[in-house]
């Protein structure tokens, strides 16, 4: 090779040389560029997050705040969050959270809606004293009681199970203790409110359909209509039930229910109590009206979710006394209930439970939510000796949705956390 091809050698990798080097330079300070927006996207993501952790912190401690953060340093960045109502009636909030860092912003925003009782498979404040769960018992949602928790036989639990006060077990740890499927925590004070039946009225009265002035009403859910009497040989009235009761809210004031049929649509059914006081001095008397609620037959949905999951169907049977299933021919094989049940100062229990005939199962299809719990049927080691068997299943669409105007907690829930 002569001198001069040598040098076109020479020049030739030397411009590569250069190139190369040239780009991974470039490459090397891309590198950097992107290490660099990267530290600065997460820190001030994470400001964000923080910031929507710390708002809802303050809502859970106090439902009403809603001062937000105007600018706090954080993280050698800035902190802005608002809470805003975007739905007044429901009661939605929405957390807006924006974190700031050497000029990149992040958002995040989590809605918030109230906490509904409905959202139980099982509640109660007293389990009744001599009343166990027992191996033969499975609850499929959330469970909570403010009592203890009495367990026998291994009871099983797939939703988290929560008690204010403490497990005991039957006869020991080992041949007692649950199965808890999603958890379980004690020591958590979650009270039933002594008003909330009382607090559904306003909601009958705008929008919704108001019993007043009966002893009882007598009311049968026909698809999309309701009908209604209030004596047994009286003829129902009948009304189209979303021209009727846009909200949903169906109150009998200071009467009894009998309920049954087949709804179609999303409808609470409240029965609440009126105090009366007559005579005077010794002959001073308190009298309570209303408040029952009496399930005579089946009462369903017109779509069950379980066969078809497209059913908006939801049913909330409210009463501020008992709900009982009613001593009676239609009840003596079975009993199917599609509902959220919930019973501020009574419970959910059977009519003459320890005197009516073996009657089959209760078959449930969504929650119990009692002061007190009740019985519906007694037994021995051979079997039922009167009244019902439980087969209680979950609705799981009450995790997130509820009948109109059910109780709440008092607290708030997340629904979504968009980042």
């Amino acid at each position: 090779m002569s001198g001069k091809a040598t040098l076109l050698v020479i020049a030739g990798f030397s411009l590569i040389f250069l190139v190369v080097a040239q780009n991974f330079g470039s490459v090397s300070n891309r590198s950097v560029d992107n290490y660099v927006d990267y530290y600065n996207e997460t820190i001030s993501h994470s400001i964000a997050v923080s910031g929507a952790n710390m708002a809802a912190n303050q809502i859970y401690l106090d439902p009403t705040w809603d001062d937000g953060y105007n600018s706090i340093p954080y993280q050698d960045g800035w902190m802005d969050v608002s809470v805003n109502i975007v739905d007044a009636f429901k009661n939605i909030r929405e957390i807006e959270s924006e974190g700031r860092f050497n000029g990149l912003t992040s958002t995040v925003k989590v809605t918030l809606a109230p906490s509904k009782f409905s959202k139980f498979a099982y509640y109660s404040v007293d389990e009744g004293g001599t009343i166990w769960w027992t191996g033969s018992d499975t609850v499929w949602g959330p469970f909570h009681t403010q009592d203890y928790m009495r367990v026998y036989d291994h009871p099983v639990f797939y939703g988290k199970a929560t008690t204010k006060k403490s497990l005991v077990y039957y006869t020991n740890k080992g041949h007692d203790k649950p199965y808890f499927y999603g958890g379980f925590e004690q020591g958590v004070n979650l009270p039933l409110p002594a008003d909330a039946v009382s607090n559904i009225e306003p909601e009958a009265t705008d929008n919704g359909l108001l019993f007043e002035g009966h002893d009882t009403v007598y009311m049968t859910f026909d698809y999309d209509s309701l009908k209604y009497k209030y004596s047994y040989r009286d003829d129902f009235t009948s009304v189209y039930l979303p021209d009727a009761v846009p909200n949903g809210v169906i109150y009998a004031k200071g009467s009894d229910i009998r309920l049954q049929g087949i709804v179609q649509g999303q409808y609470s059914v409240v029965s609440s109590t009126v105090t009366t006081v007559t005579g005077n001095g010794r002959r001073r008397r308190t009298v309570k009206n209303g408040g029952n609620i009496y399930l005579d037959n089946d009462i369903i949905f017109h779509k069950d979710p379980r066969a078809d999951p497209t059913s908006t169907d939801l049913l909330g049977i409210i009463a501020e006394g008992e709900v009982k299933i009613t001593d009676n021919a239609a009840n003596r094989n079975d009993i199917n209930i599609h509902a959220s049940i919930y019973c501020e100062d009574g419970g959910f229990g059977a009519e003459n439970y320890d005197r009516r005939p073996v009657s089959g199962n209760i078959n449930l299809l969504g929650g119990v939510i009692q002061n007190i719990r009740r019985p519906v049927g007694t037994f021995n080691s051979r079997g039922a000796v009167s009244g019902f068997s439980k087969r209680y299943m979950y609705d799981t669409r009450l995790m997130v949705a509820s009948p109109p105007a059910f109780p709440g907690t008092g607290s708030f829930e997340i629904v979504s956390w968009l980042e």
